[in-house]
């Protein structure tokens, strides 16, 4: 009787532990998705650079969260990110140039996630290839509007949702034309110029927790590169292999990145007659 009550006890004993040791395992691994696993919300998602991050990172396990003015482009999107992960991905139908829209779709991410982890501000568009004085004025109004404007909106409402955490990063998207002048491009120029400046004046207003660069990605065979490049973007890589680089060295940026620029590996070089 007494060995088989010491039996009964031992054997009692060792499932517990078991019990014990799978709970701690599964523990740990909420810990861990927790710790790895970020909320990542990306403007003009629904197409080029940013649909290809969009996925690569869905793929890599994030949550994404995006804007665009394309609706049908984002619902297609929508299906493909749910095909890549289960996560509960979230798209709006919103332009960056409405600050009252992102204004509410902040509040919106804010009820449903608490807070973000990492922003990217890469919708832009670009203007026909002209010059200063034969652009139109609407069209130039909409590149400053989106590019730069519509930058300060995402800042504006996403970045108080990193102050209680002290803890987030923010990459807005630039372009070589940030940083060299080109003719036929003075609204795109002006706008992405303007994004260097206000990301290092931004970059000396943030607590030391968070951190915010642009980045340059490089030369993708984009519509915005044709309409820049005419025929010469074929030449230069997808949005979809661009993005396998850039994936990872967003996810590695760190505060001691604070208001540096940026340059995804192998950019490509401008053709010569540019």
């Amino acid at each position: 009787m007494c060995c088989d009550s010491l039996m009964g006890t031992t054997n009692s004993s060792n499932g517990h532990q078991e019990l014990l040791e799978e709970r701690n395992e599964e523990v740990g691994e909420m810990i861990m998705e927790a710790e790895t696993t970020k909320v990542i919300v990306i403007s003009g998602v629904s197409r080029g650079l940013g649909r290809a991050l969009a996925l690569e990172l869905a793929k890599l396990g994030h949550t994404i969260i995006g804007c665009s003015r394309d609706k049908i482009k984002l619902d297609s999107l929508q299906l493909q990110l749910s095909n890549a992960s289960p996560r509960n991905h979230l798209l709006f139908n919103f332009d960056v140039k409405s600050n009252e829209s992102i204004r509410e779709m902040a509040q919106t991410v804010k009820e449903k996630f608490g807070s973000v982890d990492i922003i990217v501000n890469n919708a832009a568009v670009v203007a026909e290839n002209l010059k200063l004085w034969e652009i139109p004025n609407e069209i130039f109004d909409d590149v400053i509007d989106t590019n730069m404007k519509g930058v300060a909106n995402m800042l504006r409402h996403f970045i108080p949702l990193m102050l209680p955490k002290n803890k987030g990063i923010i990459v807005n998207v630039s372009s070589l034309y940030g940083r060299i002048a080109a003719a036929r491009a003075s609204a795109y120029c002006s706008s992405k110029w303007g994004i260097e400046g206000l990301s290092k004046s931004v970059a000396k207003e943030l607590p030391n927790g968070l951190t915010i660069v642009t980045l340059d990605p490089g030369i993708i065979n984009t519509d915005a590169s044709v309409t820049i490049l005419g025929h010469f973007a074929s030449q230069y890589q997808s949005p979809q292999l661009w993005a396998l680089k850039a994936a990872p060295m967003i996810l590695n940026i760190t505060t001691a990145d604070n208001g540096e620029t940026l340059i995804v590996p192998d950019p490509g070089v401008l053709p010569h007659v540019y």
